[in-house]
């Protein structure tokens, strides 16, 4: 049976390896993003590393500071070959070094338009058209891609908030879908070795060994995982970790190593309060 992704903010980074991961499971993946030629680069990748198991990937250039375009490309989707799978990834930062970034109050309030304009309401649109089609299908899955960010600071001040307001989303929404056999649950991805991150130059970042990383397509192979798996309608409304969903279910790096979760280090804990069933 054809299955159909919709990857926000998926040219590059954590967007491409869920794509990524979700081609290699034999999906059909759209992907979006602002630049054509990157998005052609990675609908190239996305079939070959799918082409045996049939996935393979579909670029759509989208303007996400733009709410009609997000929701023109959610329907254009779903109303086309469908859509049973929406990941909510698309993010943007502000011109800073995202290693050692400023301190709030010498930060312009400008930085509010792509953290919270760009990381977190284009998220919410792009579910919001998606909805009724997914309760009229009577099925879909929702993934929003949030951070540890939402627990400790990471990066700013303004990342934290759009992370934690991501995973408010991720419990609330679900709690109202979840009648209609639609489910939403947020990924805590660790340090990722993204293409930012490895051109850096750095060996560690925030007290962690680059080379110990996960990979982008690893988040990709957890999203696949949690796709096909119906106990995931157990996790709606929750936040999962990579490292510890991948543990969990037998999936690893291509060389077969098992990335540790970060939560022991953020203080261990729940991640967030998991929803009353009744």
């Amino acid at each position: 049976m054809s299955r159909t992704a919709l990857v926000t903010g998926g040219s590059r980074g954590v967007g491409k390896g869920i794509a990524l991961g979700l081609a290699e499971a034999g999906w059909t993946v759209h992907v979006t993003g602002r630049h054509a030629d990157a998005l052609e680069a990675t609908v190239a990748d996305l079939d070959a590393i799918g082409a045996a198991a049939g996935g393979g990937g579909v670029s759509v250039v989208c303007d996400h500071t733009d709410d009609a375009a997000v929701r023109r490309t959610v329907l254009d989707v779903q109303e086309g070959p469908g859509l049973d799978l929406l990941v909510n990834n698309v993010w943007a930062g502000p011109m800073v070094n995202p290693f050692r970034p400023e301190p709030f109050w010498k930060r312009p309030l400008e930085d509010w338009d792509s953290l919270i304009g760009v990381g977190l309401r284009p998220h919410y649109v792009a579910l919001h058209a998606a909805a009724p089609g997914l309760i009229a299908q009577g099925h879909g899955l929702v993934v929003n891609v949030s951070s540890f960010g939402a627990r400790a600071h990471l990066h700013s001040v303004l990342y934290g908030m759009g992370k934690a307001a991501l995973d408010k989303m991720t419990a609330d929404t679900g709690l109202e879908l979840r009648p209609h056999g639609v489910h939403v649950v947020g990924l805590w991805p660790g340090l990722v070795q993204t293409e930012l991150l490895i051109g850096s130059g750095l060996e560690e970042f925030e007290g962690f060994r680059i080379a110990d990383g996960e990979t982008p397509l690893l988040q990709g192979r957890v999203v696949a995982a949690l796709a096909a798996d119906p106990a995931t309608a157990d996790l709606t409304g929750q936040v999962v970790v990579t490292a510890e969903h991948a543990a969990a279910h037998g999936i690893t790096e291509d060389d077969g190593r098992q990335p540790a979760s970060h939560r022991p280090i953020f203080g261990g804990g729940p991640l967030h309060p998991p929803l009353n069933p009744s």
